[in-house]
């Protein structure tokens, strides 16, 4: 049994989307962030950064969502969501997570928060860097779709492709959104054509980028 603290469209909307994906038994609890409910002791208490997502794994608490995609994979092998330990593919997906998370992530959260980054006073350049970044990132997933694609590992989907296509959304107010890349922009059409991200859209109350 899950249960998955989430803001609708943060972090925890690659989680809440492969719950659903994998039809594991789970129940959700939403956190509202302009009330700081993430801050508060009794969720520093679960997850001491307090940021979202959280996922209570029979209890236990698991944070950071690159870490929940892969665990989600692992545990619900039956649906394909990621290559066999000790292959190259493995190698490749976990490629592809670290990148995202470790890159991709991080300038996000310096376009969105870029005071926290350097202070208010280098704000601006901040953001700016930040976007850069972004770009560059998206270059390089677009070039390697174009030779390996249609998906991160090639003519089948996995968890890293819910993860891309969740930063994805994230760009859809960039000054260039992922979606100016065609490869990346097909790859998007084809996550969200799939049921789950309608139900996933339902629940959180999403409209926008659908």
């Amino acid at each position: 049994m899950y249960t998955l603290y989430y803001a609708p469209g943060t972090a925890s909307l690659v989680v809440h989307w492969l719950l659903i994906e994998i039809g594991a038994r789970h129940e959700l609890r939403k956190l509202d962030l302009a009330l700081r409910e993430h801050k508060r002791p009794e969720y520093l208490a679960l997850n001491p950064a307090g940021r979202v997502p959280t996922l209570l794994i029979h209890g236990e608490p698991m944070t950071e969502a690159a870490a929940m995609v892969m665990h989600l994979a692992d545990a619900h092998p039956n649906f394909g969501l990621a290559p066999a330990a000790g292959t190259v593919e493995r190698a490749k997906y976990y490629q592809w997570i670290v990148f995202l998370a470790n890159t991709l992530q991080p300038a996000f959260r310096n376009w969105y928060y870029p005071a926290e980054a350097a202070g208010p006073d280098n704000a601006d350049a901040t953001r700016t860097r930040a976007a850069e970044a972004i770009e560059a990132a998206w270059e390089q997933v677009e070039a390697h779709l174009a030779r390996r694609g249609p998906y991160l590992l090639g003519p089948s989907v996995s968890a890293a492709d819910f993860l891309l296509t969740m930063l994805m959304r994230w760009s859809r107010n960039l000054p260039r959104p992922a979606t100016d890349w065609p490869q990346l922009a097909a790859l998007a059409e084809r996550m969200k054509a799939r049921p789950g991200f309608a139900v996933l859209y339902e629940r959180e109350g999403l409209t926008e980028w659908a």
